[in-house]
């Protein structure tokens, strides 16, 4: 199946600090590409995947669930770290998730992460519903572009299988369970302003990891795809000067940006 214009995985070779992006739940990387280019312009090794069943059409994202997409970003890291020194981890929303879980389980394989409107939770009634009414309905209306910026558009579906939103209550839960044993630094960045995650996420992931060292920052005018939003250019400033901070080569390394 052809992927989505702008949802190609994207990876830059270059200097031993590796990044590892992680998009959201429906969507693909074009909404962290941006985001991607300026850190592989600073001369960092970038790796932003494309996750299974996502970038195509939702039918086919219907056929995965949560470890299809946490081996993904799983093996991304285990190549990442076979070339590079340092690695941080990084992501929006369920991608946000899906980087806590990989600094839980690989602990000091991971120098620091960073994440945009993680969510920790799929919230309201319809979530107790799930078990049952993704056995009679397939899907539900979509969740993508929630942008502020006018004119920007996130690539992504306009239905969720419910199959895998039930996959996502799941891996979230676990990922809940995994949070005491995330200890690496930590930079959260959260709009005031989303539709789609609420705060009350952020703050149950603040409250539950064992970080020390950690960062909030407020994004005023941004929804939750931030990343694309009229914060962008702060938040991808904000961590290349969280991974300057705790990598301090980073930036001596050459500037040249790839594909």
């Amino acid at each position: 199946m052809p992927v989505l214009p702008g949802a190609e995985p994207y990876r830059h070779e270059g200097g031993e600090v590796g990044v590892l992006l992680c998009h959201g739940f429906t969507g693909s990387p074009q909404s962290l590409r941006p985001w991607a280019r300026y850190l592989a312009g600073h001369g960092l090794t970038v790796a932003l995947p494309l996750l299974p069943g996502h970038g195509t059409r939702w039918e086919d994202m219907a056929l995965t669930g949560w470890p299809d997409w946490y081996a993904q970003v799983d093996r991304e890291l285990r190549i990442l770290r076979e070339r590079c020194a340092r690695i941080f981890v990084a992501g929006l929303s369920m991608g946000g998730a899906l980087a806590l879980r990989l600094a839980a389980k690989h602990g000091e394989g991971v120098e620091g992460v960073m994440v945009v409107n993680p969510a920790n939770k799929v919230h309201g009634l319809s979530a107790y519903a799930l078990p049952t009414a993704r056995h009679l309905v397939r899907t539900t209306k979509g969740i993508r572009s929630d942008i502020a910026k006018e004119g920007v558009l996130e690539s992504g579906y306009d239905r969720v299988p419910l199959h895998a939103a039930h996959s996502l209550r799941t891996c979230l839960r676990l990922v809940d369970g995994d949070l005491p044993q995330v200890t690496q630094p930590l930079l959260l960045l959260r709009s005031v302003r989303d539709h789609v995650v609420p705060a009350a996420d952020s703050a149950r992931i603040l409250s539950r990891v064992s970080s020390t060292d950690v960062t909030e920052i407020l994004l005023e005018q941004s929804y939750h795809v931030a990343t694309l939003d009229h914060d962008a250019d702060r938040i991808f400033e904000e961590s290349l000067a969280f991974i300057g901070r705790l990598a301090p080569s980073v930036g001596k390394e050459g500037t040249t940006a790839g594909g």
